[in-house]
Order: structure tokens, then sequence, then C-alpha cells
């Protein structure tokens, strides 16, 4: 089959980040960070959402009931059928230096990790682990970029980047417990593309990811090999998800402009790209299984 690559209706972002395949409603989620929206339609773009936030919103992740949401500085539960965001808890933003970006839910549910983003550049980081009960713990610090988050197939290992190192991180993780190991190496892109942006893994284990600055797609294998390169029809591709019924679509969202580096006049600037025929296939996202009593911004 050969690669079919379209648009999702003519939906635009400022800076498109996070797309997120939702099976029990059909239905793909994105952020436009800058335009402050989370957005979602249909599998074909049909049947539009979108609600707006007084905050930046970097990423979002499906809970059991909706999505749990990274905010400039503070991350929120968001129902899904209103749009309603409920505060659980702050991090520090360093007085607008810094503001949440990437996130992902484990492959267990038990946690979303989540990193800074800097908006100045003599700022710095840190990528978090937030717990489904409320404990939010700092894995790493420094992060400049924050960028390319997710697991592979069985869990057993967390994939992040610094987006201007140009490489990939690799961690062991215990799925079951949320257990964040050492670095048992790294993926590194020399060769391959330049800053690393969103990634999602496919049923195979290995990583699609988003070449902001090169135009283009990649997949790499988890050993580091080059697989697979797509050109894409837009500028400054964001961020991969595996969508659809089957899990055979790529959607994948883009900037237009980011309100700092990243502005383009293209005309498809900002649109979220839908490939199809690649012939893999990528796996459900998990989603955060949040205890009963939720009720404070103490614990989620």
């Amino acid at each position: 089959m050969a690669t079919d690559i379209s648009f999702l209706g003519d939906f635009r972002c400022r800076l498109g980040e996070s797309p997120l395949w939702d099976p029990a409603r059909a239905r793909l989620w994105w952020v436009d960070a800058v335009g402050q929206t989370i957005c979602s339609a249909a599998a074909d773009g049909s049947a539009p959402v979108s609600w707006t936030y007084d905050s930046m919103v970097g990423s979002i992740g499906l809970t059991q009931n909706g999505l749990i949401a990274a905010f400039a500085d503070h991350f929120a539960l968001i129902d899904a059928e209103t749009g309603e965001a409920k505060r659980l808890l702050g991090v520090d933003a360093q007085d607008g230096a810094v503001r949440l970006n990437d996130g992902k839910v484990d492959r267990g549910g038990r946690s979303y990790v989540c990193g800074h983003t800097r908006m100045h550049d003599a700022a710095a980081g840190s990528l978090f682990q937030l717990s489904a009960d409320g404990t939010l713990r700092e894995l790493a610090g420094g992060m400049r970029i924050s960028n390319a988050i997710c697991f592979s197939p069985d869990g057993s290992r967390l994939y992040c980047a610094d987006s201007l190192d140009g490489f990939i991180r690799c961690h062991a993780y215990d799925a079951a417990t949320g257990t964040v190991g050492a670095q048992t190496g790294r993926i590194d892109l020399a060769g391959i593309g330049q800053a690393p942006d969103g990634a999602t893994v496919d049923a195979d284990g290995n990583l699609w990811i988003a070449l902001v600055l090169d135009q283009a797609l990649a997949c790499v294998s988890p050993d580091g090999n080059l697989l697979r390169r797509i050109a894409m029809p837009m500028p400054f591709p964001s961020c991969p998800a595996f969508g659809g019924p089957d899990l055979d679509t790529l959607y994948v969202t883009s900037i237009g402009n980011s309100g700092h580096n990243l502005v383009t006049d293209h005309p498809d600037g900002g649109r979220i790209a839908v490939i199809r025929g690649l012939g893999v296939t990528g796996l459900p996202e998990s989603r955060l299984r949040i205890p009963s009593d939720t009720g404070s911004n103490h614990g989620i």
C-alpha cells in the first residue's frame, strides 16, 4: 500500500502539539499551546470541538473519564464533555521563565511524565512524574526544551529528550510501579535530523519522531537505526500520534507561529497531517487511573 498524506479538515494551530487518539470516543484530541485551546474531532475531521483557557496548554493525556492537561504552571483534569478544568496542583514556573510542555501517561496508567520548556534562553526546567495519587517528583533537571516523551510497548523503557541535545535518552521503567530507573542508553540522531520534538512508539517498538526543524518525520528503531524518513507537507512538524479505529493512521501536528522562533507563512503552516498506508499500527494510549475520591488540590 502506498503512503498517502493529506490534512485533517482545515484545522490550523499556532503551536499544535500532543495529538491523542481516544478510542472510547473515537476522536482525536490535540492542543494549540499558544492559542490556549484543547481541540478534538472525529477521525475524518468532522464534529470539531474546542475549548479555550486562560493559560497556555502544553500537553494532554487520557484519564478514566476525561483528560489530564499540563497548563503553563499547573496540572488540571478536563471534563471531556464540557471542557471544564479542575486544577490539581501547581509547579514552579520561575515567574514565567518556563512552562509545562510535552507529556504522556505511562503504560501502567500510574503516572503522567511531563517536562518544562524554557521561555527565556537563560532558564532551565525539569522533567516531572505526576503520580495518580498526586505526588510530583522531579526526574531530571537542567532541561531546556523537554520533548519526545513516550514509552516502549511493554512499558519497560521511558524515552525523553531535550530537543537541543540532538539525541533521545532511554531510561529503564517499571510500568507496574511507575519506578524510573537509570539511563540505559541513548538514540543519537546525528545524521538523521535536528531537534527531536514529539514522538510516539508503534506496535513493533519503533519510534516515530517529529524533526521540527527538518520538515520531516523519522522512524527509528530502539537501537537507533533509521528505518524510514518521511518529508512532511508543512513546516515545523511537532508531534505524531497513531489513531483511527485500527490505529493505523498517523496524525502529525505542526507549528504556524510559536510566538518565538518558529514562524512560517507557508499556506499549510499549523495544519495537522494525516498519513495513511504506513503498514504499521500504533498502540492505544493508557489512561491515568485516578482515585475515585478526587476532590482537592492536594492530590489527584
